[in-house]
C-alpha cells in the first residue's frame, strides 16, 4: 500500500505551485497548475539516485529498454500497439505541440482547437504566426458535447490545416468515446486536416470510461495523425521534462524530426530517461492505488459541494485529476472571482476564463493532493462564501 496521504513540504523546492509570489501567504492552498503532491513512485526515487551517484553527466541519448519501456506501458494499459521507429523523445508535449505546428503548417494557416481547453494550445498556434480557429463545445450542464456539424463547419468554412484534439479534455474531464473521435478523425480525414492528440492525461480515466488511443480508433487515422503522450502527469514527473511523441507516418515523422533538430532540441536529459524506464516498469500497481485515491477525492469534492454548497455545480469527470466547477452561480465577474478565491477563501485555482471560450465563471481544482488538505480547501470555500452571504444579507 502507498501513503498518499502524506502532506509534504513543497515550499522552497523552486516549486512553481508552492514558490511564487501568490503562493507566499502561507494561508493559501495551491490547487492551479497539474502536477500532483504525492511523492513518486520509489523505484522512481532509486533510479535517480542510482544515476546521480554515478557522478558523470555527459551527452545522453535513449537506449533500447527506454523504447521498450514505452512500448509496454502503452500496450499492456492501453492495448495501444506501437513500433519502436514510431517513437520520437521530446522535452515535453509542448514543446512537442510547437513543433508539429511548424511541421506540419505554414504561417497564417488555421488551427482548430476545441474550447474551454488548455491554454498552451492557443500559444502553441499563435506564437508560431498561426491564427487559432475556435470550436466551442456545447454544455447541457452537466456535460460537455461536441457539436460536430459545427466541427466541420468551422474546417471547412476557415480551411482549416491541423487540429489539435485533447484527449482526455483538460480542463472539462470529458473522455471521449470511440463514436466521437471516430467522427473527428473521418471528417478531418475527409479535409484533409492533420490531427495532434495530446493524451498526456490518457492514464486518469474512472469508471466505465475507457482510453482510447487515437490510432486504435481506424487504423487510417495513422495516415494524418500524431499521438503525443508522457509519464510526467501519470508519475509527477513535470520537472524532467520527458514526452514520447508516436508518429507512424513515415513523412510525418521525417518532418517532425527535421523540424526538432531546426529548432536545436535535444532529447529528454538523462533523469528524464531514467525516470520513464522506472515508471513504466514498476509504476502499474502504484497507478492502479493512485487511481482509487483520486476517485476517492473526487466523490468526496461531489458530496461536500452537495451537502455544504448545492448551489456550486461539480462537473463529474470522467477523467483527469482536474475538477472543473462552476462557480456562476456567486454572480462575480471573471476578476471579482479571482480575487475571491485568493483574498477571501484563500486558494489559488487556476481560473476558467484562462481556459478560453465557456470558461467564464468556472475554476479548476487539482484535487492530486492528500485527502485532508482537499478537506481544509473546501472548508476554506465554504467559509468565504458563507461570509460573503452574510455581508450581502446585513
Amino acid at each position: 500500500m502507498y501513503n498518499f496521504d502524506k502532506i509534504v513540504n513543497r515550499r522552497q523546492t523552486n516549486s512553481i505551485k508552492y514558490d511564487r509570489e501568490k503562493a507566499q501567504d502561507t494561508r493559501i492552498i495551491p490547487m492551479w497548475v497539474a502536477d500532483m503532491d504525492f511523492e513518486t513512485l520509489p523505484e522512481v526515487k532509486q533510479a535517480l539516485i542510482k544515476r546521480a551517484e554515478h557522478g558523470i553527466f555527459g551527452y545522453a541519448a535513449p537506449t533500447d529498454s527506454y523504447y521498450q519501456s514505452v512500448i509496454h506501458w502503452l500496450g499492456t494499459r492501453h492495448d495501444f500497439h506501437v513500433e519502436k521507429d514510431w517513437i520520437i523523445p521530446t522535452p515535453g508535449i509542448v514543446t512537442a505541440l510547437k513543433l508539429a505546428v511548424r511541421a506540419y503548417t505554414k504561417p497564417s494557416d488555421k488551427v482548430m482547437i476545441m474550447k474551454p481547453v488548455y491554454y498552451p494550445f492557443d500559444a502553441s498556434i499563435q506564437l508560431n504566426g498561426r491564427t487559432v480557429i475556435e470550436c466551442p463545445l456545447s454544455f447541457n450542464g452537466k456535460q460537455y458535447i461536441c457539436d460536430f456539424d459545427v466541427f466541420e463547419q468551422q474546417i471547412v468554412q476557415n480551411n482549416v490545416k491541423m487540429f489539435i484534439l485533447c484527449h482526455p479534455h483538460n480542463p472539462i474531464g470529458r473522455v471521449w468515446s470511440r463514436n466521437e473521435l471516430y467522427q473527428i478523425g473521418m471528417i478531418c480525414k475527409k479535409h484533409h486536416v492533420y490531427v495532434v492528440s495530446d493524451e498526456i492525461h490518457m492514464d486518469f480515466v474512472y469508471g466505465d470510461n475507457q482510453h482510447i488511443a487515437f490510432y486504435n480508433v481506424d487504423q487510417s487515422f495513422k495516415d494524418f495523425t500524431i499521438i503525443c503522450t508522457s509519464p510526467s502527469k501519470t508519475f509527477n514527473l513535470a520537472a524532467l521534462q520527458t514526452s514520447n511523441i508516436i508518429i507512424a507516418n513515415e513523412d510525418m515523422r521525417k518532418k517532425f524530426v527535421d523540424e526538432k533538430i531546426a529548432s536545436g532540441i535535444s532529447d529528454p536529459n538523462i533523469f528524464g530517461l531514467e525516470a520513464c524506464i522506472a515508471a513504466y516498469t514498476y509504476g502499474a500497481k502504484w497507478v492502479d492505488e493512485l487511481l482509487v485515491y483520486l476517485q476517492g477525492n473526487i466523490d468526496y469534492m461531489k458530496t461536500f459541494f452537495a451537502e455544504h454548497l448545492p448551489e456550486i455545480k461539480v462537473i463529474d469527470p470522467q477523467g483527469l485529476y482536474l475538477v472543473w466547477v462552476d462557480m456562476r452561480s456567486l454572480g462575480m465577474n471573471n476578476q471579482e472571482l479571482e480575487d475571491f478565491m485568493l483574498k477571501k477563501a484563500h486558494l489559488w485555482l487556476d481560473e476558467g476564463y484562462i481556459f478560453g471560450t465557456g470558461g467564464d465563471g468556472f475554476e479548476r481544482f487539482n484535487v492530486a493532493c492528500p485527502r485532508s488538505v482537499l478537506k481544509q480547501a473546501l472548508e476554506q470555500l465554504e467559509s468565504a462564501i458563507k461570509e460573503i452571504k452574510v455581508t450581502v444579507r446585513a
